[in-house]
């Protein structure tokens, strides 16, 4: 199964709009879209692993932590760690690579970064 994400509060719209547009049968929900809004960092590690989704996140200095820990009790489809630094265009290409070129399975429990 191709993956499924949900972007946490702090994830640039535009990556996701632009997503969208370049493939529409991305499945990626945002932050309102996800209900994630205003939730603590592990309730959304929560929410994401309740829906099946890919957490994603500009996030690295308090997600990472949390996530360590969330993994440690629970199960989770993953998290993926987008630098703020990376060009919009940029993360869109490699969000898009990520979801032609991997399976939802592979990120079980696991941490990626972009870019690689």
């Amino acid at each position: 199964m191709r993956p499924r994400f949900l972007a946490d509060a702090d994830f640039n719209q535009k990556i996701i709009a632009g997503l969208r547009r370049r493939e529409p049968s991305i499945d990626f929900l945002d932050a309102h879209h996800g209900g994630v809004i205003g939730r603590p960092d592990p309730e959304v590690l929560l929410m994401a692993a309740e829906a099946g989704r890919i957490l994603v996140s500009h996030d690295k200095h308090t997600m990472l932590g949390h996530f360590a820990r969330f993994i440690e009790v629970s199960s989770s489809p993953g998290l993926i760690i987008v630098s703020q630094e990376l060009d919009i265009g940029a993360a869109i290409e490699d969000m898009l690579l990520l979801w032609t070129a991997t399976e939802l399975e592979e990120w079980h429990d696991s941490m990626g970064f972009l870019p690689v």
